[in-house]
């Protein structure tokens, strides 16, 4: 021992107190304890950003082997819906997937990027708002010093088809149909006709059922199937509106900086991946598979005409974004025209390279 001379309840107690630190595995033989942590997603594992949540985290482990360990709690099991942003940031959940629709006051900044009838292609969102974020101060600020989260991966809803009871075949049609909103689907809902009716997505399908609701939209094509809401709305229709709602998922930033440099990079290499195809090869073949499904069980997934879709636009941009100019920038202090500006610029530069389909275009070549 190099005349060290330790007796063995000093030693016992050094241990525990180097195994409390997560110092252990300098002793010989002895394992490296592993970090848990909890993973805390109000939707269940089958909805649509859970597919690239369950990616990330299990590669996570893997790589780090073993040496983080993710607990799940899926479906609300440990924060209700509305309560993870608190969660996160206080540190009651290590991870957890953030959908800003939920938050409206809380990440006005954020909620900058959620727009309709703006961006094509789901892939396109996703860099879009990687990009935006690493540009504009106010961005990061909103997550990294009001709410203490470090943002692990910009992911999204990919498409919200309007998913109806009764067929449609215009936009006229829309117009006085109680419709479940979510964020600024709401807004889009409004503006097209219909009646937005707010609603958590597990009172859906019963409202449905009752009749309730005469339609869904802001309810991401994946999750909507995975929900079963084409057995009482089977009519599925791309309204011309592109990719949905930006959510991130975030880990709290004390547990961020507790984190040794190389399981930092390792997930700093898997949003990489993610943004460099991962993202998309993930949700090409869950989409695939769902379209399969609601076909296979009778749903049907159709595109309204191209002159519907132009008068849709029309009646949503560039409206929206002037009202959140106007009516969350300003009074927030926030340069909303530079920030709109930066989207623009990053659309321009990701549009041309988006390719992930459509529930509809898949549906065609099938």
């Amino acid at each position: 021992m190099g005349g060290i001379h330790m007796n063995r309840r000093d030693f016992l107690k050094t241990t525990g107190m180097l195994a409390g630190a997560g110092l252990i595995s300098g002793f010989p033989g002895l394992a490296r304890a592993a970090t848990s942590l909890k993973f805390d997603s109000y939707v269940t594992e089958s909805a649509g950003p859970s597919w690239i949540d369950r990616w990330f985290l299990e590669e996570l482990q893997k790589r780090t082997n073993g040496e983080i360990a993710i607990r799940y709690f899926w479906a609300g099991s440990l924060n209700k819906v509305g309560e993870h942003l608190g969660a996160v940031r206080d540190g009651t959940s290590e991870i957890t997937l953030i959908s800003p629709g939920y938050y409206q006051a809380e990440v006005p900044v954020t909620r900058g990027l959620e727009w309709y009838y703006r961006v094509d292609r789901a892939d396109t969102l996703q860099l879009v708002c990687r990009d935006v974020y690493e540009q504009f101060e106010p961005l990061r600020q909103e997550w990294e010093q009001r709410h203490r989260s470090k943002i692990l991966y910009w992911t999204n809803w990919n498409y919200a088809p309007l998913v109806m009871r009764n067929p449609i075949n215009s936009i006229e049609d829309i117009r006085g149909k109680k419709i479940r909103g979510y964020g600024v689907a709401t807004d889009v809902i409004e503006r097209l006709g219909g009646v937005a009716v707010p609603m958590a997505a597990g009172e859906v399908y019963q409202a449905l059922e009752r009749g309730v609701l005469d339609g869904v939209y802001g309810f991401d094509f994946v999750t909507a199937v995975a929900y079963k809401l084409h057995e009482i709305a089977p009519n599925f229709y791309d309204i011309g509106d592109g990719a949905h709602a930006p959510a991130v998922t975030v880990m709290n930033m004390r547990v961020w900086d507790r984190l040794s440099d190389d399981h930092k990079q390792i997930c700093q290499d898997l949003a990489e991946e993610l943004y460099n195809g991962k993202f998309t090869e993930i949700y090409d073949q869950v989409l695939a598979d769902y379209v399969k499904k609601v076909l296979d069980e009778g749903g049907k997934l159709s595109s309204l005409p191209e002159e519907e879709k132009a008068k849709a636009r029309a009646l949503v941009q560039p409206a929206q974004v002037e009202a959140w100019v106007e009516r969350v920038a300003k009074p927030a202090g926030v340069d909303g025209a530079e920030m709109q500006r930066l989207i623009e610029e990053a659309i321009a530069k990701h549009a041309p390279s988006g390719k992930m389909k459509r529930p509809d275009e898949i549906a065609v070549a099938m």
